[in-house]
């Protein structure tokens, strides 16, 4: 059977072939390979991902295994999951090889790695159940129309806490809670965090989740808003429980209004430079990069965007 022995040859240089890219990436290589061991035409990849509820067009599958594009939005992040399982790889072996690119395409050499793309997956995850458990409404019926954070890094180089000021209006009646989220740096201890209400609102319930450091704090307002009534609270985080911070990174789910964010150095523990950035989804890369001069007296810089559209806005350092 000479020829069906060069078939099974075939199939088992694929195989291994897979498993070789699996491990090195990169990630359009590895779906390209995974594809064609499975034998699977892409309409058929696409029929797949809809039977999991995930809308991905032809077009998107083939410029994800050419390396034309890749997965950026969370519909794109949540079609890479159901790849794995409708190509039956195993777990997280896609959304890794996303997050290797991910880093190598945006650090250059030398500079301190920012939080992995998995890291944020995962804290993304912990998020929803944290809010499951709070019974949080997708939509929380507040518009932003103003958003200050101090955050304060200690003479350890640690985030030692943070300061948030809101200015919201609400947009439908009986609004009278809001839901932060404090996202503290790898190393960190939820548990030891403390949560102070400290301007028309008092502290409920808090929820933490130990292995990704995500703390949830439900603030309770002083009265239920109607719609188109303007509310202003403030509340603060203290952390100090984790290793050198190198970066202070916000989300924002929608467009809103004004926000700035200021961070504070001891004066014991200078960073070298410091420089803001902008990024559309933990895929994506970061862009709208530009320094930031370090105050001399206030030891501190900041940035305002006078109006956030959906993504995530930062400030990142390196240190000495």
């Amino acid at each position: 059977m000479p020829h069906a022995t060069q078939h099974a040859d075939a199939a088992d240089d694929v195989v291994a072939g897979l498993d070789t890219v699996l491990r090195g990436g990169p990630f359009h290589v590895a779906l390209r390979a995974a594809i064609a061991a499975r034998g699977l035409p892409l309409q058929r990849v696409q029929h797949h991902l809809s039977r999991h509820g995930v809308k991905v067009g032809v077009t998107s599958l083939s410029y994800w295994q050419q390396g034309a594009r890749r997965p950026q939005r969370p519909e794109s992040l949540r079609a890479v999951r159901a790849l794995e399982e409708i190509l039956h790889l195993p777990d997280e072996s896609l959304i890794r090889l996303l997050a290797d690119s991910e880093g190598r395409d945006t650090e250059p050499p030398g500079r301190p790695a920012s939080r992995s793309y998995r890291s944020l997956l995962e804290a993304g995850d912990a998020l929803e159940r944290l809010h499951a458990e709070l019974e949080c409404p997708p939509d929380d019926g507040l518009h932003t129309l103003g958003h200050h954070e101090r955050v304060r890094i200690g003479g350890r180089r640690e985030l030692l806490g943070r300061e948030s000021q809101h200015i919201v209006r609400a947009h439908r009646d009986g609004v009278d809670r809001f839901v932060a989220v404090h996202h503290g740096d790898p190393g960190c201890a939820p548990e030891r965090m403390i949560v102070h209400a400290l301007e028309n609102c008092r502290a409920g319930r808090i929820r933490r989740h130990d292995d990704t450091g995500v703390l949830v704090a439900e603030l309770l307002f002083d009265t239920r808003l109607r719609a188109g009534d303007t509310f202003l609270f403030r509340y603060a985080v203290e952390d100090g429980t984790a290793g050198a911070s190198r970066e202070y990174v916000r989300g924002f789910g929608a467009a809103g209004g004004q926000y700035a964010l200021q961070i504070r150095f001891d004066g014991s523990a200078l960073p070298l430079r410091c420089h803001r950035f902008t990024q559309h989804s933990p895929a994506a890369p970061r862009g709208g990069r530009q320094e930031l001069p370090l105050s001399d007296h206030h030891r501190s810089v900041h940035l305002v965007e006078p109006r956030v559209r959906s993504g995530m806005v930062g400030i990142g350092w390196e240190w000495e």
